[in-house]
């Protein structure tokens, strides 16, 4: 592994490749997940679930023990206007809720990453086009790299998405970032900004890119539990993440079980998997 352009951490491609197999196993345990929201289940429900699946199949939560004070759960579970960091409990899931599941594990070392918002039976109709577009900004910004492009032509597609898409708030203390050998690495991959900033992206280069999208206001203020960020104005906010790298073909989404083939293609970008 070499380390170059201030910091940032190349894969090998066989490290890459274990790299996948942290990202699938992310991306079947949120599928796990996503099928077990229904109202009257509880977040501290689909917390263990996650647990479950990511220990059985031989890998460690990222997240629990992780940062001060030390986060006490496998996903984080973001009800409503809570944004990201939602610690898991007793909270039960109503009809017209939305969650958003942010899971990582670690599998020989290395560091998958992703977030999914699910809706809780019916959503309002603009809470539904909320989760859309923002779901759509990720992809639409990861469909934005290429090899000797810059980080924040990823940022520029996103916020050009959402902007285009209605009156949103983009979250901008929170944004995306490295990954690898470690869960939160250089660089940050914000969800605004120009277009040519940032670091070149190279082969062997994986980010974790997270769009945060609100209703209202894009400002913020932390719960009393230290890790829960909660919209400001109470407005209903969606999150969606992968981790992704480029090939010499083009993007590979490590966490997505297909590997992003088919979302890239109806896109008409070309799939950099193998």
């Amino acid at each position: 592994m070499g380390f170059r352009d201030r910091g940032l951490e190349i894969k090998t491609p066989e490290q890459i490749d274990l790299m996948r197999v942290a990202g699938r196993l992310v991306g079947e345990t949120l599928e796990i997940v996503r099928a077990a929201v229904r109202p009257g289940t509880t977040t501290g429900e689909l917390d263990r679930l996650a647990e479950a699946n990511i220990r059985d199949h031989g890998g460690v939560p990222s997240f629990m023990g992780y940062g001060v004070p030390p986060f006490p759960a496998t996903i984080c579970a973001s009800v409503n206007d809570e944004v990201v960091h939602g610690i898991p409990g007793d909270r039960v899931l109503r009809e017209g809720d939305v969650i958003s599941v942010d899971c990582g594990a670690i599998v020989e070392g290395w560091h998958g990453d992703a977030a999914i918002t699910v809706a809780v039976g019916e959503v309002a109709p603009e809470i539904a086009e909320l989760m859309r577009v923002t779901e759509e900004s990720l992809w639409r910004g990861m469909a934005a790299a290429h090899l000797g492009g810059r980080v924040t032509d990823i940022s520029h597609a996103i916020e050009t998405h959402v902007r285009g898409a209605g009156r949103y708030g983009i979250l901008e203390d929170y944004t995306g970032h490295g990954i690898g050998s470690e869960m939160h690495m250089a660089p940050n991959v914000p969800n605004y900004g120009r277009k040519g900033r940032g670091p070149q992206l190279v082969q062997g280069m994986a980010l974790a890119v997270e769009p945060m999208v609100t209703l209202g206001s894009k400002r913020t203020h932390l719960l009393e539990d230290d890790w829960t960020v909660a919209t400001a104005d109470g407005s209903f906010a969606a999150h969606f993440e992968h981790t992704f790298t480029l090939t010499d073909r083009g993007p590979w989404v490590l966490t997505a079980v297909d590997g992003g083939a088919e979302r890239l293609a109806a896109m008409g970008v070309p799939y950099g998997g193998r």
